[in-house]
């Protein structure tokens, strides 16, 4: 079994944190048939057991056996924060921010986005994040360390009961764009991807409904293109001029633009799936004239879409969002360049929840200037 991080010998291990396949392995040093694995695996994830002893579709000497080898433990929300009523704009209703703790008293912070007839959770990947993007928050904090696929699912199982409290409808998205890396990340990604998808468990979500982020990390990409997953994939480019990319986004030294331009072109050829392209105007900075016409050029290879979105504020952070003129301009030149644009409206930026907002400290959010 692999963990993120070590257990104390004192501690069972939580057996959460287990593929299907050490579920098979373990129950087989048991000398139980294969099919035991599956059972387990469903009464974890779809039944969502807290105890051994609920398994009834196992023997009373496994579970005892089980009990006495493992724990089964789970990500608890400690804390909630909403939206008030007056920074609602649209049909959109109050996005909620919710602080999590994990089995190691790590703290994670996932969102959850009511718009429409879409309840759309957005959850971590990461404790931390070590790419220290110059406008995100969760960079800020350094990287503490990878979360299990266990602890991913735990976040989407906690907001949908968070959701029924609040009588909201099922979780209708998902997007892996809250704190931290995905690709960084990426076995314990899938594995969650495949849990959250899988067929007749009570959280069954088509994969066509699951969004993952990444700054633009190559071989990762392409590892997610050959995966099998009909995943969507979304890029946050934030400039398409590498010196700009650079001073936003350290990791683009390591994957240069047109590399990383390369790499979309094959993922959606092995594909089929459309890229997003998530940019962030920042005044001054990416939204001049060149800058669109760069993002067209760059753009124009591959099968995607593009999302403008806007910088939220972030304590010591000092960008500031594109104005509403340039902006109507910078969209134009994309929509003539026959590219698909859309602007995407900031949910939750008054609570800390919008992108590049999420951020723990001692299990606080870091606080928004008032």
């Amino acid at each position: 079994m692999t963990t993120a991080y070590a257990t104390p010998e004192s501690r069972l291990p939580n057996i959460k944190d287990c593929t299907i396949q050490e579920l098979e392995a373990i129950l087989s040093a048991f000398g139980e048939p294969g099919f035991r694995a599956a059972q387990l695996h469903r009464w974890l994830f779809s039944q969502r057991a807290s105890d051994f002893e609920e398994m009834t579709t196992l023997g009373a000497a496994l579970r005892k056996k089980l009990g006495e080898t493992y724990a089964i433990r789970s990500a608890s929300v400690i804390s909630t924060v909403g939206e008030k009523k007056g920074n609602v704009s649209g049909d959109a209703g109050p996005t909620a921010k919710y602080l999590l703790r994990l089995d190691d008293d790590e703290t994670i912070e996932s969102v959850l986005i009511p718009s429409g007839t879409r309840l759309t959770a957005c959850i971590s990947s990461q404790a931390g994040c070590p790419l220290a993007c110059a406008f995100c928050a969760t960079g800020s904090m350094g990287f503490r360390r990878n979360l299990t696929a266990s602890e991913m699912t735990d976040q989407v199982f906690a907001l949908q009961r968070e959701a029924e409290k609040e009588k909201l409808k099922q979780i209708t998205n998902l997007v892996f764009m809250g704190m931290g890396e995905p690709l960084l990340n990426l076995y314990s990604v899938i594995e969650a991807v495949h849990i959250l998808s899988a067929a007749n468990y009570s959280f069954s979500m088509s994969q066509r409904k699951i969004s993952i982020s990444t700054v633009g990390l190559i071989p990762e990409i392409l590892q997610l293109g050959a995966s099998g997953l009909k995943t969507k994939l979304a890029v946050s480019l934030h400039a398409a001029d590498q010196s700009k990319r650079e001073a936003l986004m350290p990791v683009a030294k390591r994957y240069p633009i047109e590399d990383l331009r390369d790499a979309l072109v094959r993922y959606t050829e092995r594909s089929g799936l459309p890229v997003t392209l998530v940019y962030m105007m920042l005044d001054g900075i990416n939204d001049t004239v060149a800058d669109a016409r760069k993002l067209a050029g760059f753009a124009g290879r591959f099968l995607c879409k593009i999302n403008l979105i806007d910088y939220n504020p972030i304590v010591n952070i000092r960008f500031r969002p594109a104005c509403s003129e340039t902006r109507d301009t910078f969209v134009q030149l994309l929509l003539d360049a026959g590219l698909p644009v859309t602007v995407r409206r900031s949910q939750g930026a008054s609570i800390n929840a919008a992108c590049g907002q999420l951020a723990t400290s001692s299990g606080i959010s870091s606080p928004l200037p008032r």
